[in-house]
C-alpha cells in the first residue's frame, strides 16, 4: 500500500476525512485490498483507493463519497453509496464496446 501527500502532521480536516473514509471502509469493504491512501492536492479529497476500482473519499472532513474512474476515458463517476459504485463497475465497466 502506498501513501501519497500525507506526512507526519495531518491537518485537522484531512484527519477527520481520513477517519470518515476508514469508517466507511470498515463498514463496507473490510476485506478489499487497499492500493493507496492519500490526499489529492488538485481536488482536495482525502482518499482510500481499493483494488476493486472504488475510491472512498472525503473533502474537508465532510461525508464520504465513492468514486469510480472509467479506465477507458478517464471520466470520474461519483456515488453516494459503496453499493452503487460496485454496481456501476459490474454493469458499466465490464461491458465491451
Amino acid at each position: 500500500m502506498k501513501i501519497y501527500n500525507i506526512n507526519e502532521n495531518i491537518p485537522f480536516c484531512e484527519a477527520q476525512g481520513l477517519a470518515i473514509c476508514f469508517q466507511a471502509y470498515a463498514d463496507n469493504s473490510p476485506s478489499e485490498e487497499i492500493l493507496s491512501i492519500g490526499f489529492n492536492n488538485n481536488s482536495g479529497y482525502i482518499y482510500i483507493a481499493l483494488e476493486n476500482g472504488v475510491q472512498i473519499c472525503s473533502m474537508l472532513g465532510q461525508g464520504v463519497e465513492y468514486i469510480v474512474t472509467d479506465y477507458r476515458n478517464g471520466e470520474e463517476y461519483f456515488f453516494d453509496t459503496y453499493k452503487e459504485a460496485l454496481s456501476y463497475i459490474s454493469i458499466s465497466l465490464t461491458d465491451e464496446d
